[in-house]
């Protein structure tokens, strides 16, 4: 393999990892500024309160999001798959 195919292959790979964390990533950040912005406003400062909605949350996105993140992790594979059949053989 040469060193571009290796490139390509991390920067490709870096990009799953996004596209598969940015769901649960979202949801965490969107519950946290309003947990935030509700805890400043009651001054209840629990940090249960925060966590468990935060938790919740983020499994709900995990289970709807799982057939896309099933797909997009399937053709990362097939990708790499297909370059490692392209690889000629050692002699």
């Amino acid at each position: 393999m040469s060193p571009e195919q290796i490139i390509d292959i991390g920067r490709e790979a870096i990009w799953v990892t996004m596209l598969v964390g940015a769901p649960s990533m979202a949801c965490a950040l969107v519950l946290g500024v309003a947990i935030a912005i509700l805890q400043a406003l009651t001054q209840v400062q629990e940090a249960t309160i925060a966590f468990v909605p935060k938790i919740l949350g983020v499994a709900l996105v995990l289970v709807v999001a799982m057939p896309w993140t099933l797909e997009v992790l399937r053709g990362f594979t097939l990708s790499l798959f297909g370059r490692i059949a392209e690889v000629p053989a050692l002699p």
